[in-house]
């Protein structure tokens, strides 16, 4: 298992995060989509609030510099949506 970073910004709420989470070694080779899927499990089953929808709507990967930028929606009881934008990388 490896260290990951991910801060994410989240336009409705104004503010922004940064979270630790620890993934396979080699999370970074992957794509984008399962690079983020593995942060919101870390999420889902650390910070005890369930599960989380979310819908991709962009998902770049720079590999010169080992940084994934997703940008998307998260999509909470009722059917808000709201946008969030995630980089993560290595520590």
């Amino acid at each position: 298992m490896s260290k990951y970073l991910a801060v994410v910004m989240h336009g409705k709420r104004g503010g922004e995060g940064r979270y630790e989470f620890e993934g396979p070694d080699g999370l970074l080779d992957r794509t984008p989509v399962r690079i983020m899927r593995a942060f919101m499990d870390s999420i889902e089953a650390t910070n005890g609030i369930g599960h989380l929808d979310y819908e991709i709507n962009a998902a770049l990967k720079n590999k010169q510099y080992g940084i994934i930028t997703v940008i998307g929606e998260v999509v909470f009881e009722g059917g808000d949506h709201q946008p969030f934008m995630c980089m993560l990388s290595k520590p």
